[in-house]
């Protein structure tokens, strides 16, 4: 490589690890702005001191007053009070240092992280955008659910689209809670710990269209559903998580004179094997296991590479019952997990009440775009 490549493949990489940096900081000094006035905006309406109205007059004042001036709106500053009020007790010291009396007004600003973080959590908490924090908010009652999406968000670097997705499927209820075999079926302690994580027991699926076997006859290699499966990958993977690498849709098998089709196929980076996922329209049956269980046998003697581990089975039902699924799936050898999935169109209605709410969050994400300081996504 000559002395050119490398020297701009050397600044480059430092520019845009600067940029990064920089957006990261940017972010974080955003987040505590916002915190303080949150709770100056908090302290005031508390006291009595301001009345009905005063809100959209201090916005509209500072619009004047700072021209060009965004994320200030009479909405985004209320959020600011909710982001302060939600996080206030937990915060370090005393959160905002505010003086009322008398004509003295004063906001000092501090970090917003809770006593009980670790320094993990606290990087996280002020590495992921405003917006993240009010959808978070909004949508979990608890500091421990809070902070299970904000660790998500700031490992996996989550767009506000995709953090809207995992809320939906509601990742902190679901995870790891899938009914499975694993611990017989596994041998290494550690694959199965992992195993047991890397599934939930219900899942979000947004798309429609989903067709299973009937008994007498397969239906599963319909041009339309192909082209609506093929269409709808991305949304998939990201439905059931972020270590999950697409192979194959309806991978076709030869079995001497029979063909078998399994209906999708990953790979697994942190199990480092391959997941079947076989998709059903309705009530778990028994006899889909089995069928299951033929895939990953396929799998494992004509696609498994020998650095990798033996295939793993999700199979996707539109209801079961936890019960007998679990007697029924102890009596298969090969490591599985049975979940169930939902739509759109099943969101619960104290769910799309929030949607106001969410609405809200994401104007103040538009605000700093086009202020050019949206913070980190």
């Amino acid at each position: 490589m000559n002395e050119l490549v490398v020297a701009v493949k050397t600044i480059k990489a430092a520019i845009l690890q600067s940029r990064y940096q920089a957006a990261r900081l940017a972010n974080a000094e955003m987040l505590k702005l916002y915190f303080a006035i949150g709770g100056y905006v908090s302290a005031n309406v508390r006291s009595g001191r301001w009345g009905e109205g005063i809100i959209r007059d201090i916005s509209e004042r500072l619009s004047r007053e700072l021209p060009g001036l965004r994320g200030f709106s009479p909405s985004n500053m209320k959020m600011m009070r909710q982001f302060f009020e939600s996080w206030a007790d937990n915060a370090i010291g005393q959160p905002a240092a505010v003086q009322l009396h008398g004509n003295s007004h004063r906001i000092e600003i501090r970090q917003p992280v809770a006593v009980q973080l670790g320094k993990t959590d606290a990087n996280a908490f002020m590495s992921i955008g405003f917006t993240h924090h009010m959808l978070i908010l909004n949508r979990c009652a608890t500091v421990e659910e809070r902070l299970f999406y904000i660790r998500k968000c700031a490992a996996e670097f989550w767009s506000k689209r995709v953090l809207q997705q995992h809320l939906k499927a509601d990742d902190y209820a679901t995870q790891g809670k899938a009914v499975n075999n694993f611990a017989l079926a596994m041998p290494d302690d550690k694959q199965v710990s992992r195993a047991v994580q890397a599934f939930k027991d219900e899942y979000l699926l947004d798309f429609v269209n989903i067709v299973d076997a009937n008994d007498d006859e397969e239906t599963l290699d319909e041009p339309e559903w192909m082209m609506e499966m093929v269409s709808k990958v991305r949304d998939f993977i990201q439905a059931l998580g972020p270590d999950f690498c697409f192979m194959d849709v309806k991978k076709r098998f030869v079995v001497e004179d029979d063909e078998l089709f399994a209906d999708l196929v990953f790979f697994h980076r942190a199990l480092k094997c391959m997941v079947a996922v076989e998709l059903k329209r309705g009530k778990f049956k028994a006899a889909y296991l089995g069928q299951l269980e033929l895939y990953l046998a396929c799998l494992d003697k004509y696609v498994k590479r020998e650095d990798e581990n033996p295939s793993v089975g999700l199979l996707l039902c539109r209801e079961m019952n936890k019960t007998m699924v679990g007697l029924t799936i102890r009596r298969h050898n090969s490591p599985m997990g049975v979940a169930t999935y939902r739509t759109a169109e099943d969101v619960p209605d104290d769910y799309k009440t929030l949607r106001p709410l969410l609405d809200g969050a994401r104007q103040i994400l538009d605000e700093e775009q086009e202020a050019g300081k949206g913070g980190a996504e």
